[in-house]
């Protein structure tokens, strides 16, 4: 099978997308349509620890009208578990020190095609998709490199009737594929999609030879880094074109604070061309109006329905009747989300009279302070340690402003949730919230990551509150934005067009 070479260098973000994004996608849907495999580690259909899953389950079906689409997922037991019956399409034999395992293919409602990774040993454990209580999982170069390979192999035709045309791979753990076809001398276009840098997938060199990373791809220009190999830089390096998920962390990586002693390479990448930041969106679901989870729907200017949805959040949460604001954190509590400055604005919040609710879960340091917070505060702060969505969207329609501090958010979705639920958020000028809420308008933004930085931002939000036509005004504007994945989809459509060349037509084969 012949592949397109790589891209051409050129810059694929040269121009904003056009209003009507939706029109101006390829019109593909015929014989030849583009075959693009989406290699994930999590989906939000069956299992997600953050934005990345989320991402995993919209993207590709927001590509779908256009391409044909399959994602490849790691056979989790909520994976397994949601398909009893999964037919298998493929034996992955073993390759060096990774195993083999079976390829499976099952539906989603919507028809999306999934490819699931069958080995009980490799995927089927209690914990997260990459740990248990006692951390990261040992072999976790392992699990991830056969999910890569898995991607190469079927850009190669492992499933006799469908083969990628391009892979999309994300994060560190499906970063090893283009490293995978480029020592095989296979020419696929690849697109990597980095959604936080600071995950990067280290291990030992001496797993090299297990992994089946050839001796001579570990220097600088390959995958070493500072004596070890790295799977993100695998692909930063052999990827046709490397995105992340705003256009302000795409910046802010290239320097030596955000870069995380990849700045260079990424740099470099830029130069020629190669690196592209798109935010990612999401979905119709975020819409007050129609969500069944919430105690009542409501729309812009229903200001009475979010009121009853406040009432139902403090309820929930065991806090006083109260019409002062209500504050609420959605978050992984980690040093990132800028925790800290949040349990010391806490303090700020109830003595002017305002109430705080939370869920989440992380580091118990974190965890510790908040349930402290609550204790010393009843019935102004409410703390609840784990996740369910239905608890987040109900504080997003109920609560008045987001915490979300953070030092660095490549992308951040909490925000513009908050945003569709006329929650308006209080961040730090980073990443993703940079791009996605406008100071004074749609929320509150602050520079420093320091407690004077927050408190000033703190202070304009409580001030806001108190001007009812103000904070109605503010409301409206964050509620009317949509945050949809129709512009995303343009942009991952201009890179793939240039990622399959000028003569992508012949190669495309018929369905």
């Amino acid at each position: 099978m012949a592949h397109a070479g790589f891209v051409d260098g050129r810059s694929a973000d040269s121009h904003a997308p056009p209003t009507d994004c939706r029109s101006s996608l390829p019109d593909l849907r015929t014989s030849l349509q583009p075959r693009i495999l989406y290699a994930t580690p999590e989906m939000a259909d069956f299992v997600k620890t953050g934005g990345l899953g989320e991402v995993a389950g919209a993207l590709p079906r927001a590509l779908r009208r256009h391409y044909d689409v399959r994602v490849l997922v790691p056979g989790y037991r909520q994976v397994v578990g949601a398909f009893p019956q999964m037919p298998v399409v493929a034996r992955l034999e073993a390759a060096a020190g990774i195993p083999a395992c079976d390829l499976g293919l099952v539906e989603a409602g919507d028809g999306l095609r999934i490819y699931v990774l069958l080995s009980p040993d490799l995927y089927e454990r209690d914990g997260t998709p990459y740990g248990g209580p006692e951390g990261d999982f040992a072999d976790n170069d392992l699990r991830f490199a056969r999910l890569s390979l898995a991607a190469a192999e079927i850009a190669l035709g492992a499933d006799p009737d469908w083969a990628a045309d391009l892979l999309h791979l994300n994060d560190w753990q499906a970063a090893l594929a283009p490293g995978y076809l480029a020592w095989r001398g296979a020419r696929v276009p690849s697109v990597l999609t980095i959604h936080n840098l600071a995950y990067q997938g280290l291990f030992p060199r001496e797993n090299l030879a297990r992994l089946g990373v050839p001796e001579h791809a570990f220097q600088m220009n390959g995958v070493e880094f500072y004596g070890q190999l790295s799977f993100l830089k695998a692909g930063l390096y052999y990827a046709s074109h490397v995105t992340t998920v705003s256009e302000t962390y795409a910046r802010e990586i290239m320097t030596p604070d955000s870069g995380c002693g990849l700045d260079g390479l990424i740099r470099t990448r830029a130069q020629q061309g190669r690196l592209s930041g798109i935010l990612n969106g999401i979905d119709e679901s975020w819409d007050p109006r129609t969500d069944p989870h919430l105690a009542t729907r409501f729309e812009a200017d229903d200001w009475k329905g979010k009121r009853a949805n406040a009432e139902a959040v403090r309820r929930q949460f065991g806090l006083a009747v109260s019409r002062g604001p209500l504050f609420a954190i959605v978050s992984r509590l980690v040093h990132q989300k800028g925790i800290d400055l949040s349990i010391q604005a806490a303090e700020t919040i109830v003595q002017e009279g305002g109430q705080l609710v939370v869920i989440g879960q992380g580091e118990s340091r974190f965890e510790e302070a908040l349930r402290g917070l609550s204790r010393r505060h009843p019935g102004s702060v409410g703390v609840h340690v784990g996740f369910r969505e239905t608890d987040a969207r109900r504080m997003f329609a109920g609560s008045d402003f987001l915490l979300m501090p953070s030092r660095f958010e490549p992308c951040g979705l909490a925000q513009m949730y908050a945003q569709r639920f006329g929650s308006l958020p209080i961040v730090r000028r980073t990443g993703g919230l940079a791009d996605t809420v406008e100071d004074g308008v749609t929320g509150f933004t602050f520079a420093d990551a320091s407690p004077k930085g927050f408190s000033g931002a703190l202070r304009r939000a409580l001030d806001t509150f108190a001007q009812k036509k103000r904070l109605n005004d503010m409301r409206r504007n964050a509620m009317a934005k949509t945050f949809g994945w129709d512009a995303a989809a343009v942009r991952y459509a201009s890179l793939y067009t240039r990622a399959f060349g000028n003569n992508a037509a012949l190669r495309w084969r018929a369905a």
